[in-house]
């Protein structure tokens, strides 16, 4: 199991919610922690996780209290700092914030493919290293769709980034894409097989008239010779 599944299965899924997407990153700052509240002490890994949750939604009345899950929004967001001490299997999760709460997302330089990437939160900023400028990309272009999706009134403004991560060449675009491709390719499929069995039909209808005048041909020569 990857480490992203496994992140998924043990921080997440307890809860009830969805990881959406994660990026195994390194701090551009290193900060010195001489002790680490798990009690514990030394090199970790670090992924910043993005995940929503569908909300319980309370309905009151006067006789009757229900609390249900819905599919449909309201939806909560959320990104999370999940550790892996140095040693362990197990994920612990660290810190979180609300979607709402990002501010500004930088993706450093606009020209070229980097693994450098900045977040803004409203109490926090944090100076990342992606392990890839390919995993970063691909967090880029969900944390973008997930921001678009789920936020109204306040998203946060991506600086600095590819034109991929933010118009038609990203991944979730290509989904698409490929999706559609696919539909068309099997509607095209149905319709030649449609023609096909059009041309079936007729030659099935050709020959069986054939038939029938050939029998008709043959009765009468039948009844000339008789006579």
């Amino acid at each position: 199991m990857s480490a992203k599944s496994a992140i998924s299965k043990e921080i997440f899924a307890p809860l009830d919610e969805r990881m959406l997407g994660a990026v195994q990153v390194k701090r551009r700052t290193k900060k010195k922690i001489p002790f680490l509240a798990t009690g514990g002490q030394g090199e970790y890994l670090t992924y910043i996780c993005l995940s929503d949750k569908n909300m319980k939604v309370q309905i009151t009345s006067s006789e009757v209290v229900q609390i249900r899950v819905t599919n449909k929004k309201p939806t909560q967001a959320s990104i999370t700092k999940v550790k892996q001490f140095e040693g362990s299997t197990s994920f612990v999760r660290r810190s979180q914030w609300m979607l709402e709460q990002l501010r500004q997302v930088n993706g450093i330089d606009p020209n070229r493919d980097s693994a450098e990437f900045d977040l803004l939160f409203e109490n926090t900023f944090d100076q990342w290293v992606a392990s890839t400028a390919s995993e970063k990309c691909t967090f880029f272009q969900i944390l973008h769709h997930t921001c678009q999706r789920y936020l109204t009134d306040r998203k946060p403004e991506f600086i600095n980034c590819q034109s991929k991560i933010m118009g038609g060449n990203s991944i979730l675009h290509s989904a698409a894409d490929s999706v559609t491709s696919a539909v068309q390719k099997a509607s095209q499929a149905l319709n030649e097989r449609g023609e096909r069995l059009g041309r079936a039909e007729e030659k099935t209808e050709d020959m069986k008239n054939s038939a029938q005048q050939f029998a008709e041909t043959a009765h009468k020569l039948a009844m000339k010779h008789k006579c």
